[in-house]
């Protein structure tokens, strides 16, 4: 027995030391699968769980199949939905007349047909013509001084000096198409060739961009000098190429113009810049560091977007441990709540309103701040809200602001689109064009005003070398 036992003790250590070495390689793994599942969350992120673009969702899951008990919905038209109908032009804009179509006779059987009171069935044709040009010739006649040994020519109206090939809804129609259409200058010119007969080389083209960027350099100024004066401001930020160099694209939009500026940096100094260190405005903006330095640095007021924050905390609820899914959870259902409550503004009296969403705004507080994980995600939003929560509210206290970015970033679409078309620009002249004619572009959206019409009217001052017209809205 005593044998048995001596054999008995080795045996056991070595079978202990097999166990705890198992053990630890268990454990060793274990933290790696967790690693790869954390970081296989974060490759997976997308423009829902992120602030990724839309447009970086390139492999997007398919559409859910309808239920089994659901028809097939048709291509079109849903039946039960009202029909809409173009609404006809007024008979002063009929300018080729009325024309009426009759029957003699039935087109069926022959028989003759009985009038009734029946309306016609009326259709408006709209034709373009042969474009009407306006072709002027000016001659500057010249004499000789004998006392200067000089030929002089005599001077020519500033318009047409000024203006020289195009005049200025020539040039605005040339603006209108590089800046609203995204058109290449091979495009426009095979355009004002083909349509317009009028042939103009790409040269000429862009010195009459140049001509446009010049007259809209004036509005420009205006609405840049008077942004830091701005009760409200949503900021955001894109990228932008100038000859093969990563620069930014920073969008300024206040409550009547949109502003853009081109910059190579993405800091905080541009804010600094453009807004000054004394901004008393609220920006809604996102999480970016830029903002919070400014916020830190100047003490300015911000609201940050509460999109983004949904999209941090939907992320959450994607990670592999069970203490970060169920705290995005319960932050998740938290602010589903809060825009609930949001959307029922029209139906809640304001006192009610006002009285719902504080409550809301605390229930999500609440659950940001308590029972958080100890992992670094869930530390990582708590930090978050005990640094800069409040500034995820200011729009439940201070009215007319909105508790999203959405405003800036619809208003930067536009900026994105064109830079995946047109491929950047290729020097100062052409940061100078886009800044001004994306911000003439996105102000005449946002007044309702014609693009093409402020921009011939702006061209024509500036041929005439008088004052260009505002940008800002009448009163303002």
């Amino acid at each position: 027995m005593s044998t048995r036992r001596k054999d008995a003790c080795p045996n056991c250590r070595r079978l202990q030391l097999q166990v705890g070495a198992l053990q630890e390689q268990v454990a060793t793994l274990q933290r790696t699968a967790g690693q790869l599942q954390e970081e296989l969350a974060r490759l997976r992120k997308d423009s829902s769980t992120s602030s990724k673009p839309p447009s970086s969702d390139l492999v997007k899951p398919p559409k859910p199949s309808p239920p089994a008990d659901q028809a097939q919905r048709s291509i079109g038209g849903q039946p039960g939905h009202p029909q809409h109908r173009r609404p006809l032009l007024p008979p002063e804009l009929l300018n080729g007349g009325f024309h009426t179509h009759g029957l003699d006779c039935c087109p069926t059987c022959g028989h003759t047909l009985q009038a009734v009171e029946a309306p016609p069935r009326v259709v408006q044709q709209i034709e373009i013509l042969q474009p009407q040009l306006h072709i002027e010739e000016h001659r500057a006649l010249s004499g000789w001084c004998p006392h200067c040994q000089k030929v002089h020519y005599a001077p020519l109206p500033p318009a047409i000096a000024q203006g020289g090939l195009a005049g200025p809804r020539l040039t605005a129609l040339i603006a209108y198409l590089k800046g609203v259409c995204h058109a290449s200058y091979s495009t426009v010119r095979k355009f004002l060739r083909d349509v317009a007969g009028v042939p103009i080389s790409r040269g000429q083209l862009a010195k009459i961009i140049t001509k446009v960027s010049q007259a809209l350099d004036e509005p420009y100024r205006e609405l840049l000098e008077k942004l830091p004066a701005q009760a409200r401001l949503n900021v955001d930020e894109t990228g932008h190429k100038d000859q093969g160099e990563h620069w930014w694209t920073w969008c300024f939009r206040a409550s009547l113009y949109t502003l853009f500026k081109i910059d190579p940096t993405r800091s905080g100094d541009v804010l600094l810049e453009v807004l000054g260190d004394e901004f008393n405005g609220v920006l809604g903006c996102d999480y970016f560091s830029a903002y919070r330095r400014y916020m830190r640095e100047c003490g300015a007021v911000v609201q940050f977007c509460l999109a983004h924050l949904i999209r941090d905390v939907k992320f959450l609820t994607t990670l592999p441990d069970a203490r970060d899914r169920a705290y995005g959870e319960r932050l998740r259902e938290a602010l589903r709540a809060l825009f609930g409550v949001i959307h029922r503004r029209e139906e809640l009296g304001p006192r009610v309103f006002q009285w719902q969403l504080e409550a809301a705004r605390d229930a999500v507080w609440e659950e940001a701040t308590t029972d958080v994980p100890p992992t670094p995600h869930g530390r990582n939003l708590a930090k978050r809200f005990e640094a800069h929560g409040a500034a995820y509210f200011e729009f439940v206290t201070t009215p007319d602001v909105e508790p999203t970015n959405n405003l800036a970033e619809q208003a930067i679409r536009f900026v994105v689109i064109d830079r995946h078309i047109t491929q950047g620009t290729r020097g100062a002249a052409g940061r100078r064009w886009c800044e001004r004619i994306w911000t003439v572009i996105a102000t005449c959206a946002q007044q309702g005003r014609s693009v093409f019409e402020y921009l011939s009217a702006a061209v024509a001052a500036f041929f005439e070398q008088a004052a260009a017209p505002s940008l800002l809205t009448q009163g303002h």
